[in-house]
Formats: C-alpha cells, structure tokens, sequence
C-alpha cells in the first residue's frame, strides 16, 4: 500500500501534461515516419521521457521500421483483450513505443466508445510521457485531422517531388481551413543539402503565403544520407544507429528546436487531456464538408 508521499508523486506524475508533436505528410513515401521515429529518438537519448504512438490505425509501421515484435497493438486494447500497459515495448535509447494494428480497416472507422476507450487506455498509464510523438497516417482524413488539430505542434514533411508539395499544400490548406489549424512546422527530407531544404521550404511557403493565412516556420533539413539507408535496411533509427552521420545530426537538431518551442497547453490534465481534444476534434468534424 502507498504512504501519503509515494501517492503524491504518483498523482503528480499522472498529472504531467506532455508536449504533443503530431507529423504528417500529405503523401506517403516522403519518409514521415523516419522522420517521427528519429525525432522520438532523438529526445530519448537527450533523456526526455518520450512516446512514440503509431497513429496510422491500420497501416502501422513503426514497429517494422524500428525491428520490433509487438504482441499487442491498440486493436487489442479497443477490443477489451489487454491494457494499454501491455501494448507498450521499448524501443532505442528508453523509447516507448505504443504500436497500432496494421491491415485493420476497422481502426480507421472507430465509433465514439472506441474512442473513449482509447482515451481511458492512455488516462490510466502508471507513468506519462514528457513528450508524446504521434505519427499520423498520411493524407488529409479525419483520424489524421483529428490527431493534429489536438496536437501542440504539427509537424509537416516534404520532399522535393511534385507530389509531395502539391499534396503538402493540400493538407495545410484543409488543415487550416477546415480544423483551424494555423501554424506548421515544415521538415524538408531527402533533400541535397541545406540549401536546396531551404528552396523547397520557399516553393511551399510562397503558395501558402498567397493564399492561406498561416505560420510556415522550417524547422529543419534531412539531408540524403547513405547511413540513413543503411539504417532502415537494418531496422534501427540513424540517430541511434549512426548518430554523427548527417542524418542523424539532423533529426537531433530538429529535436531540440521542437523542445525549444514554448509550450502552449500547459494547462493541467495530463495525457488524457489531449486524447479528449482529439475525441473532441472528430465529433466536431462531422459534418464540417457539408
């Protein structure tokens, strides 16, 4: 049984609102969740007490990205098989790593009491993350909008391709104008090096600038990198794998840009807090293209 001081730090520890950084992209292919998995990574190993949670509910792939073989995912906690606790594995460096379903049309079109219990899963965590990495689903959905619009910080990812500019306009241009969202930190991936990250960050920022009011801020370059190749082939994060490649450094210094953001919902209410704006958030979009 816990004395009066070890409930106390328990409840405060409960109590810990964690900086929330959804990612998204608005194609996939673009390298979105490298991105996520080596920023996550990136802020375990600077001893931030992190989460990643795989939000592509059904076609998960952080865990494959990172080799890892979870027994459970979040289906099995909206089907009332296990808790969330149990769902959790460790990934590099004290990550944890809450793993979604993949192949699971179902995840996609969850009702409210799915929801909810979601929302309680994560309520009920004997520990709360300082920061929790959500890496979304590609494209502009609902579950994606959902997880964003809750989020403290969106975090968007390009390449230099057509495609993905055109699409990365595209979801910033829904996001902002359809779930008010206003402000977007763009990471430019893949690119030749810095300079050519900061021309493709203008090519997206030029159009947005004329026709959308919001706040495009470059909050870093991936660079192409052999080493970060050979990383996913060999299923770790370049940041853990290879730290002082190009890569790697890069994601670190993304990381600790992110951190240096003041932090906006500092209000108390912990983990749960920012499940209940995303439940919130898709009960507000119904309805919101008619």
């Amino acid at each position: 049984m816990l004395d009066g001081t070890q409930a106390a730090g328990m409840q405060r520890r409960r109590e810990v609102t964690p900086r929330v950084i959804a990612v998204s992209s608005g194609k996939g292919g673009v390298g979105k969740t490298n991105v996520a998995a080596n920023i996550a990574v990136a802020l375990a190993a600077d001893r931030h007490d992190v989460m990643l949670l795989d939000a592509d509910l059904s076609l998960a792939n952080v865990d494959v990205l990172l080799g890892l073989s979870p027994r459970f995912n979040l289906s099995h906690v909206v089907a009332g098989d296990v808790d969330l606790e149990s769902t959790i594995v460790e990934g590099p460096r004290g990550l944890r790593i809450v793993p979604a379903s993949s192949g699971t049309k179902s995840m996609t079109e969850l009702p409210a009491a799915s929801q909810a219990a979601i929302v309680q899963a994560f309520s009920a965590l004997a520990r709360h993350p300082e920061v929790l990495i959500v890496d979304t689903a590609a494209g502009i959905g609902d579950n994606v909008a959902r997880f964003v619009q809750a989020a403290e910080e969106a975090v968007i990812v390009i390449c230099d391709e057509p495609s993905s500019i055109t699409d990365g306009y595209a979801l910033i241009k829904v996001f902002s104008r359809h779930y008010g969202i206003s402000r977007f930190h763009v990471v430019t991936n893949q690119t030749g090096d810095e300079r050519e990250g900061q021309e493709l960050f203008g090519k997206i920022r030029r159009v947005t600038d004329l026709y959308l009011d919001v706040v495009l801020r470059h909050i870093g370059n991936v660079p192409h990198d052999a080493y970060l190749k050979r990383a996913v082939q060999e299923q770790r994060s370049v940041v853990d794998a290879y730290p002082k490649s190009a890569a790697g450094t890069a994601f670190r210094d993304i990381a600790r840009r992110l951190m240096r953001l003041p932090q906006r919902n500092a209000a108390g209410g912990g983990i749960q807090f920012f499940f209940e704006r995303a439940l919130q958030a898709g009960e507000a979009a119904t309805g919101r293209y008619a």
